[in-house]
């Protein structure tokens, strides 16, 4: 391809663009019958009719505006439905401008007839969004469910108003909204086939929030995965573990594992074991112990923590301690517990109270004749000696 063929195809295309536009004026290029002082006339007639029928509509615009004023100021009227109204009136002036200029350019009246009543529903569409969205808040605020919940249903509803919305504007202006409709659900079929953990996850995202086992801020422990949750999303579930490390645990997974919430209640138990030992006195035990746990500001003081024999042993007396701390220490609880036992077991030194460890002690009874059973033994060999001989 030379410079020249490259020429003729950009002059090609001028030339047909050129033509297009003098047909879209009203004239032929063969017979060069436009009129452009006409075409110009005509043009600025159009102009002026467009002018004046929107600043008429400006005008009904400003006149109902300035009425919504006056009612929010005399009724009382609320700023959310004087702000809905506003949103109204702007609308209706919106489309009946839309109207006005297709009127004045030259479109059949069946397609403006067909855009007043796309427009129309669009409008009513609109409206029941916004009703629904408050009857929605309404509805969760009663029932105190989660902001995550609220925000799920609006935006299922939006979806389902927009498809709604587009099916009716598309039906007015002529399209098969059957064909579209079954077009559709068959592609929701083939997708909803290959994407089926996808969709099990969806819904199991759904259950927790409805539910409301366990919120965002909540020490949650799955399995063998403990941490804070830190999102809840439609996919999956966010934990942040006490190494800072953030675990995505997928819905579906959550839904069928057993979830147990540290923190659904004011406080939580905890309880660590010491030991001391056999022959050492229990009641001052015990109260060393509690005085030590009271001392701790983690600790609550009500309930108050106790002591109590767990079990008593070989190697001594075992006691298991148990307290409360508010949920805010839940992150920290192995290192609350670490800090406590050595805090005690410092305590329990201090006291003169023995902290045993596993041992053994050998006692032997000098009083005894050791030589005994040796002699005994050596008497034996003798005899079993001489009948060897025999």
């Amino acid at each position: 391809m030379n410079a020249h063929s490259v020429i003729d195809f950009f002059r090609k295309i001028f030339d047909e663009l050129h033509q297009n536009i003098y047909w879209l004026l009203g004239g032929s290029l063969d017979d060069q019958t436009l009129n452009w002082a006409k075409l110009g006339l005509s043009i600025l007639a159009t102009g002026t009719k467009i002018i004046i029928l929107l600043l008429l509509i400006g005008f009904v615009y400003w006149v109902l505006v300035y009425l919504t004023k006056a009612i929010k100021k005399t009724f009382g009227l609320s700023h959310r439905y004087a702000r809905l109204l506003r949103a109204t009136l702007r609308y209706l002036w919106f489309v009946s401008s839309l109207l006005a200029i297709m009127s004045q350019i030259g479109i059949s009246p069946n397609t403006i007839q067909a855009t007043a009543k796309a427009t129309t529903w669009a409008g009513f569409y609109y409206m029941l969004w916004v009703f629904s969205g408050q009857m929605v808040s309404g509805v969760l605020k009663h029932y105190d469910l989660n902001a995550s919940i609220e925000q799920l249903l609006k935006n299922l509803l939006l979806v389902l108003i927009l498809v709604m919305a587009l099916a009716t504007v598309l039906a007015k202006f002529g399209f098969d909204i059957v064909s579209i409709v079954a077009g559709l659900g068959i592609a929701g079929l083939a997708v909803g086939w290959a994407s089926q953990s996808t969709l099990a996850n969806f819904i199991a995202g759904i259950v927790i929030l409805i539910e409301q086992s366990f919120q965002v801020g909540d020490w949650i422990r799955l399995d063998d995965k403990e941490g804070r949750v830190v999102k809840i999303s439609l996919r999956a579930t966010q934990i942040l573990d006490r190494d800072n490390i953030i675990i995505i645990i997928p819905n579906s997974a959550v839904a069928s594992s057993q979830v147990v919430n540290l923190t659904s209640k004011k406080m939580i138990r905890f309880d660590i074991r010491t030991r001391i030992g056999l022959d050492a006195d229990m009641t001052a035990a015990r109260s060393v112990i509690i005085k030590t746990l009271q001392k701790d500001e983690v600790v609550l003081k009500h309930p108050a923590p106790i002591a109590t024999v767990a079990d008593i042993g070989d190697f001594g007396v075992q006691i298991i301690v148990r307290f409360w701390v508010a949920p805010l220490s839940v992150a920290r609880i192995p290192v609350i517990k670490e800090n406590l036992t050595e805090k005690i077991k410092r305590s329990l030194e201090e006291a003169g109270i023995p902290v045993p460890y596993p041992h053994m002690k050998l006692l032997f009874d000098e009083t005894a004749v050791q030589d005994e059973p040796i002699t005994r033994l050596v008497a034996q060999n003798q005899s079993n000696h001489i009948k060897e001989k025999a």
